[in-house]
């Protein structure tokens, strides 16, 4: 496969899953800002999704309407879902040939939903919901045509790899910043809307109340997030799949490289796999954190040097 292609396939994947976990996001937040009594901040969402100027962003914190429109629509944040979406669409005309018809035809349906005026009026005078739940059933008949239409070769395979990296440093991102959060505010640690949206945001709602049944614990919710293996936005369900793929793409041609990337891969996979809370802790949450993402963002680095030709 060509090395223009197998990165067109990767970065595909990897702007449609950041747009489906910013949706998500975005939606939970903005309902958690309708059942707020005191006046609701969009700073943590701010924080994760956004590049431009943070002090001119925070002016706006308090705008839930002005936020969402800011991350949905605005053509000059670079972040937004509809320049996302534009980049996803663009990586899939380069590589039509490599992909099925309907997977290409839904990423173009997604585009133009993006780009539907109808969208702007929802967010600006109607429900913002209506306009984030279009964009999250877009995004869902995608993976359900990737999932049953694609070929199961090295195409799927650097789908999958980024579809998982993209979702791992969203979690811990999401994680991190939740806990930063904290250190301002300590009451935060017995708020149970707090620890509820922040496991509705990433899909953990559901799974957190059937595993554990003693209510909301904050070293409850480190577990799902990072270790628990049968939750898809887990870090090690996360990395554990992108091990599985690469695996895949084992070639005498380049065993060099797929051995050095490899190595990488399982070492980060051994950090998280022989980690528990306690370790977590004792090293500091967010500096365990750190060190996780810097190596997820390692791996993408060697990724584009080794496959992509974009060292």
């Amino acid at each position: 496969m060509l090395s223009r292609v197998a990165s067109s396939l990767y970065w595909l994947s990897r702007y449609v899953e950041r747009s489906d976990g910013m949706l998500r996001m975005i939606k939970i937040n903005y309902a958690s800002s309708q059942d707020s009594i005191q006046e609701f901040t969009w700073r943590s969402i701010i924080k994760i999704f956004s590049s431009d100027d943070e002090h001119e962003l925070l002016a706006i914190q308090h705008d839930s309407r002005a936020v969402i429109e800011y991350l949905l629509l605005n053509r000059e944040n670079p972040n937004s879902i509809l320049n996302i979406v534009t980049l996803a669409r663009e990586n899939a005309r380069s590589v039509q040939e490599h992909i099925p018809k309907d997977l290409w035809q839904c990423l173009n349906e997604y585009y133009h939903t993006v780009k539907d005026p109808n969208l702007l009026w929802y967010v600006q005078k109607d429900d913002p919901i209506t306009a984030l739940d279009i964009l999250i059933r877009q995004v869902m008949v995608y993976h359900g045509t990737s999932d049953s239409a694609m070929e199961r070769g090295e195409s799927r395979s650097f789908m999958k790899i980024g579809k998982h990296l993209e979702r791992s440093i969203q979690s811990i991102d999401i994680l991190d910043i939740k806990f930063s959060s904290i250190n301002g505010n300590p009451d935060l640690l017995t708020d149970i809307a707090y620890w509820k949206h922040l496991l509705l945001s990433i899909g953990g709602y559901e799974l957190y109340l059937k595993t554990y049944r003693q209510g909301f614990d904050v070293k409850n919710i480190i577990e799902l997030v990072m270790l628990n293996d049968d939750f898809p936005r887990s870090a090690l369900y996360s990395i554990n799949n992108i091990d599985r793929y690469f695996s895949r793409l084992k070639s005498e041609s380049n065993i060099v490289h797929y051995n050095n990337l490899s190595f990488k891969i399982g070492r980060l996979k051994s950090m998280i796999t022989y980690s528990s809370v306690h370790t977590m802790e004792e090293q500091q949450l967010h500096q365990f954190l750190t060190e996780i993402r810097s190596e997820l963002f390692g791996i993408g680095n060697l990724l584009n040097e080794y496959y992509f030709a974009n060292s």
